[in-house]
């Protein structure tokens, strides 16, 4: 609903009201669940020596008046005037999913227009600025957030987000919020492996399922960070948004600047409702349409089989081996391109590696083909070797200040794609790829932080936006590649789960969601990853044993098990299985192919966290409730403790479903408030359950 002056987005349960206060100060009323009637909401008292309460729930705060909060905005105007005060100046509504309110500065012509789209299907609201120079001078934004939400008064809240490092990543960590500012970012000019743009807020009573939870997203690959803190004496509010950490961004007459979306979900069924809000989201909304409702294929990589030792007769000896199996996608990784024997030359030249493949990758391309598979291929394109010939010819290419060190990491450099020539190159390459060779998976990586961010040819005023030029210049480049090459499957990586987020996902049909590939520490990283993001989405991989980074060893069945709960692929050496193993992964291969319609497009529920110790379990069920999998993986068991019946979830209470083909049938509200005993004992053990409704 709308009138003049108060809005009430209705988004399913989701309920987002906003104001504009007697001074034209827009205000963000209620964020959270349904009320009635909105016109009855008030902003409450005044507490001495703080603003009024209008300005500490104010919508889009700026760096001015009397405002001491997080800005969303902060400015530069004509004359040196950092003061940027915003009132309310019009309204329209497109289509009745989108609400567009302009605010104005009250002396410059500058406009914020804050856009709102509901998705009632999903319980989400999306939200972002754009930023207007209509005035005569240039305007320079130090600072421009998304955008800001106020929470419920009252009492202390709990912040869930998710932390890591490589190799670690999306592991959840809970904290109770009290005085400062709590500061969730990344300054490495990606998303990041350590922090990822996700925060979960409750009162400190909400469970898996049950209770209110709160949750604020960004779609964006680049620096971002997330701001909560208590303004006046017991409001959370939480700005989120491209980091203002060295940025700046130089607005002529008549430019305007779009920040990414902020994505508000609510549940009141907990955590678990709040990501299954989200699954849906991501799979309904966010994700490539082209792919989106597809099944996500059964891939092997070369990349733990051979490293950079890739060659025409290896790779063949491999595909015949991983067609055998099962698989449908062949994905040859780094090691193919001219130079590339270590990770110390060829980033920068992709043509094949005349040595490795003297006939080029098409002799590779069609043997794959002829098995019946999908050939895919590994790139990097945003990066660049000192020992390459690109790099040899254009050093300025990359981001660098001059005169002063350039800082290696994996000894490779970070290609400045804020320069027009730069992207151009990047494009045609990676298009000409495509097009001259049958590749229908792209694997995309970027294996660096930023570093020495300087772009000396900049034009002037510019050098700092090359943090947003950067992502721009991605999701561009992306963008009208997959549009010539529609058929081609995208797969993000950054070292693994460094560039995972809703901005990535709008171009990357899957990612890979950490190089650690061991199967029990997979189950701690995935329990976080699906905390925000689906499981379609969350590649995961059977490697050998004793995994390269743990040196811990464990069964092929709990591989298979741990990495079926996602997009399946199999990167364990091939030429080394017995034949007894290779008929066990063929089988997995052969159930996942059956129920992974189950894992990728139905509703997860994680029944029991491996953080809680003792046993995991994770449950997925299909949107029409006929068709459930329960995975169940015990830890370390001691002391002869039995682990408690399973309660499931999801099912619906008046069907009868088959348990596992066995004859055995239970009515769903038997198995959700009775439970079901899975039956496995012992350290490291697995299982999956696979319940069935009878028509």
């Amino acid at each position: 609903m709308s009138n003049e002056k108060l809005w009430s987005i209705r988004s399913g349960e989701l309920q987002y009201i906003l104001k504009v206060a007697d001074d034209g100060s827009l205000v963000n009323l209620h964020f959270g669940g349904r009320v009635e009637p909105v016109e009855s909401i008030s902003l409450g008292g005044h507490f001495p020596f703080e603003p009024s309460l209008h300005l500490l729930r104010e919508e889009y705060s700026t760096f001015g008046g009397l405002r001491f909060m997080e800005p969303c905005l902060k400015v530069e105007l004509p004359g040196g005037v950092r003061d940027c005060v915003l009132k309310y100046e019009s309204f329209k509504i497109e289509d009745n999913n989108v609400l567009s309110i302009t605010l104005k500065d009250i002396s410059y012509e500058l406009f914020a227009d804050l856009h709102y789209r509901a998705y009632p299907a999903y319980n989400i609201i999306t939200k972002w600025a754009e930023i207007r120079n209509a005035g005569p001078q240039p305007v320079i934004l130090e600072e421009a957030l998304s955008g800001a939400v106020s929470l419920p008064r009252g009492g202390l809240w709990r912040l869930t987000f998710l932390s890591g490092h490589w190799a670690g990543e999306t592991r959840i960590v809970q904290e109770v919020l009290k005085a400062g500012k709590k500061v969730l970012e990344s300054r490495r000019g990606t998303t990041s492996h350590q922090l990822n743009p996700v925060a979960f807020f409750d009162a400190g009573d909400a469970g898996e399922e049950e209770g209110e939870v709160w949750g604020c997203l960004l779609g964006w690959s680049g620096n971002w960070k997330c701001v909560s803190e208590y303004v006046g004496h017991d409001q959370l509010r939480v700005a989120m948004g491209v980091n203002d950490f060295d940025f700046s961004w130089h607005l002529e007459s008549g430019e305007s600047f779009k920040t990414p979306k902020m994505i508000l979900a609510y549940s009141a069924s907990g955590f678990g409702g709040l990501s299954r809000s989200l699954h849906r989201f991501e799979r309904g909304v966010v994700l490539p349409r082209n792919n989106a409702t597809k099944p996500r294929p059964v891939i092997y990589n070369t990349w733990e089989t051979l490293y950079f030792n890739v060659n025409e007769e290896n790779l063949k000896q491999l595909a015949d081996i991983a067609a055998e199996i099962g698989v449908e996608v062949f994905v040859v990784d780094d090691g193919w391109f001219k130079g590339r024997n270590d990770d110390r030359a060829g980033l920068g030249d992709w043509v094949p590696d005349p040595h490795k493949f003297p006939r080029g990758l098409g002799p590779v391309i069609e043997h794959v083909k002829s098995k019946g598979m999908i050939f895919g291929i590994w790139v990097e394109p945003e990066m660049v070797n000192p020992n390459s010939d690109l790099y040899r010819r254009h050093p300025d290419w990359v981001y660098h200040f001059p005169g002063r060190p350039r800082s290696e990491m994996r000894n490779q450099l970070i290609l400045n794609l804020s320069r027009s020539d730069v992207r151009e190159y990047v494009f045609n390459w990676l298009d000409r790829l495509l097009a001259e060779n049958d590749i229908g998976f792209v694997k995309w990586d970027m294996n660096r932080s930023f570093s020495e961010p300087g772009w000396p040819d900049a034009p002037r005023g510019r050098e700092r936006e090359i943090w947003v030029r950067h992502v721009q210049a991605v999701y561009e480049i992306l963008d009208e590649i997959r549009r010539r090459h529609p058929n081609v499957i995208f797969e993000g990586c950054s070292g693994g789960g460094g560039r995972v987020d809703l901005g990535a996902m709008e171009r990357f049909d899957q990612f890979w969601t950490s190089d650690n590939t061991d199967a029990l520490d997979r189950l701690y990283i995935q329990e976080g990853y699906t905390m925000a993001y689906c499981p379609k989405t969350m590649g995961a991989w059977v490697t050998g044993v004793p995994n390269f980074l743990t040196n811990r060893t464990l069964s092929l069945e709990f591989r298979f098990h741990s990495a079926m709960m996602g997009a399946l692929g199999i990167s364990v050496n091939l030429l080394e299985l017995s034949s007894i193993e290779k008929e066990e992964a063929k089988m997995h291969i052969e159930f996942y192919k059956k129920i992974r319609h189950i894992v990728l497009d139905g509703d997860l529920y994680r029944l029991k966290s491996p953080r809680s110790g003792g046993l995991a379990a994770f449950q997925y069920v299909t949107p029409d409730k006929t068709e459930s999998l329960i995975f169940v993986f015990t830890l370390q068991q001691g002391f002869g403790r039995r682990e408690p019946l399973l309660r499931v979830r999801g099912l619906d209470p008046s069907l009868i479903y088959e348990v596992d083909s066995s004859g055995q049938s239970f009515s769903g509200l038997y198995l959700m408030n009775y439970g079901i005993d899975h039956g496995i004992r012992g350290d490291y053990k697995s299982k999956v359950i696979y319940l069935k409704a009878r028509r």
